[in-house]
């Protein structure tokens, strides 16, 4: 299984390069991760609704332009499916027995537009709190891990 991150977004803070490379090194020998930075589109200070479908829209073209043809598009996204750690291991094992390749998206400032909504394999919510990007940059990574750790039996993972 070979998964890409594809994130909305580019010029991260240190500290966020620096948790998302640690949890990296940690699962590179478990799973082929790759992260994927996508240009934000250009935004206004004060965008109407037509300008924020525009950029969503904008945005979208380029993550269907990452996305390899037989990769799964799962969505990490506030209305999508809630996961424990457990339910993740099972979901990333799934795929593993599938064979299957995933790219992960992390959507833009503005969310995504319908038609990545619409394209998405699997919606995920990582929280009913409001999450910035950068964050969920490293959450996600150590969630990826965690759960690859219980996948291998690793004693990462204490939970129940």
């Amino acid at each position: 299984m070979k998964l890409r991150i594809l994130s909305v977004g580019h010029k991260m803070p240190d500290w966020v390069q620096t948790g998302f490379e640690e949890y990296l090194k940690r699962i590179l020998p478990m799973m082929s991760v790759e992260l994927v930075e996508l240009p934000p589109a250009k935004r206004s200070k004060n965008p109407s609704p037509a300008e924020i479908l525009k950029y969503k829209h904008t945005e979208a073209q380029s993550i269907l332009a990452a996305k390899h043809p037989k990769e799964r598009l799962w969505l990490l996204e506030v209305k999508g499916k809630m996961l424990s750690t457990e339910q993740l291991s099972d979901k990333l094992s799934l795929a593993m027995q599938e064979g299957l390749d995933v790219a992960l998206v992390i959507g833009g400032a503005d969310g995504v537009s319908d038609e990545i909504l619409q394209a998405a394999d699997f919606k995920w919510s990582m929280s009913d709190l409001t999450l910035p990007h950068p964050l969920v940059r490293v959450i996600l990574m150590e969630q990826l891990y965690r759960a690859m750790s219980i996948i291998h039996h690793h004693p990462y993972h204490r939970g129940g």
